[in-house]
């Protein structure tokens, strides 16, 4: 529910850090320059710059749901905090109208010593909340985050999940008009991952803006409207989500270098409602066109799980190119989502992959594939045999015609 009213604003941001070498370089910097300037010498400088983020301009209008991605170090968190007001700009301004609620790490905020009742209220004053408002608002606080009696325990004997989950059921009771997420529900087991999805829809519904970082394109592409792609500190596409996240992807494909592990960020923590128990194939070697089919039996352990989907991907193991991906959402197949053991089989009446070896992935997931309950990376393996007749990765149909030489 976007509008034409902008809610985040961002104008030639930069940020610029000093580093140094040694603690002793940064007492030069504080001290010497200065000498230096007064007998009439050049300063040197006793530092070297790093830009985390240069030259950034965007919008984001009231509704929108932004997701950002990039490698670890291209500036997510800095431009997130440069919004949040928690860094001052090198260069530039950021334009936010309205109050601003942010989870930008674990804890973020939260005094380790005091308890979670008394970070509660803490973290509420921060964010421009009345001991009242706050009064009013404890009890729907507390029965989201769910973390029983640990509520009155210092923060310090939480698990890092519980201190996510507290600090997201304050973010999320703030009636903020932006709300920022960076990474946050990565954390937790898959009942609260999908808590916190329904209750950022409901949020979006209300027109509550959102920024949203994750290292899974895939659940950047369901959840967000737009999508914005930083690569060492600077905008390398913004635009909608899928077509963003593919370059994205095909960038990482291209590099040699270390990517976010896209299975850690599938896979939920723990407390699963529902697993796969096994992956069948008639075979491990066929040929281009012919018929290919698996089978998944899957166990459900709710009584049943609203939005519940069953996704397959086949990638070719030799780069993990991603090849197929469908889901039964994506293709309005209804599975069963009901207490009990169940079996869905997917097939391909004629595969046109040539010569190779592939593997197929597995997974349950639910609100259109934003939460992972369950996922088997490299379920299987398989050839796919063919004599020398064509070259690439698949085949189309297509014919030659020869026009005549006048």
């Amino acid at each position: 529910m976007s509008s034409d009213v902008v809610s985040v604003r961002v104008e030639d941001l930069s940020k610029c850090y000093q580093l140094y070498d040694a603690p002793r370089d940064r007492l030069k910097q504080f001290v010497l320059p200065r000498l230096q300037r007064a007998t009439g010498q050049p300063p040197r400088t006793y530092y070297h710059e790093f830009w985390a983020l240069r030259d950034t301009s965007f919008e984001v209008k009231k509704g929108e749901t932004v997701g950002i991605v990039g490698r670890n170090g291209s500036g997510k968190s800095t431009l997130l905090q440069l919004i949040c007001g928690t860094l001052s700009p090198t260069t530039g301004t950021v334009e936010v109208n309205g109050r601003v609620a942010a989870l930008l790490e674990l804890g973020s905020g939260f005094n380790p010593e005091f308890t979670g009742r008394e970070n509660v209220y803490v973290n509420g004053s921060v964010l421009g909340l009345t001991k009242k408002e706050m009064n009013a608002r404890f009890d729907d606080i507390v029965r989201f985050a769910d973390i029983g009696d640990f509520i009155d325990q210092p923060l310090k004997t939480y698990s890092s999940g519980m201190s996510v989950r507290l600090a997201f059921a304050v973010i999320s009771h703030v009636d903020a008009d932006v709300l920022v997420v960076d990474e946050a529900l990565a954390v937790g087991d898959s009942r609260f991952q999908k808590k916190c999805i329904d209750h950022i829809n409901g949020l979006k519904s209300r027109g509550t803006t959102v920024l949203f970082v994750s290292h899974a394109p895939e659940q950047v592409k369901r959840f967000c409207d737009r999508a914005l792609w930083l690569n060492r500190g600077r905008i390398m596409a913004i635009g909608t989500s899928p077509a963003v996240c593919d370059q994205y992807e095909a960038f990482n494909d291209a590099q040699d270098q270390d990517v976010p592990d896209r299975h850690s960020a599938l896979r939920s923590n723990a407390g699963k409602l529902a697993k796969i128990n096994r992956l069948e194939m008639a075979c491990s070697e066929i040929s281009p066109f012919d018929r290919f089919g698996v089978e998944i039996e899957y166990e459900v352990y709710e009584d049943s799980i609203d939005s519940f989907l069953v996704g397959i991907s086949i990638r070719r193991q030799s780069d993990n190119l991603y090849i197929f991906g469908p889901n039964t959402s994506l293709d309005n197949v209804e599975v069963p989502n009901k207490r009990g053991t169940h079996h869905v089989r997917y097939e391909i009446p004629s595969l046109p992959l040539l010569g190779g070896t592939y593997y197929v992935e597995a997974g349950l997931f639910t609100d259109k594939g934003l939460v992972c309950l369950d996922y088997l990376p490299i379920a299987r393996v398989f050839e796919v045999r063919a004599d020398y007749f064509c070259e690439g990765l698949v085949h189309f149909e297509h014919k030659w015609t020869v026009t005549p030489d006048d």
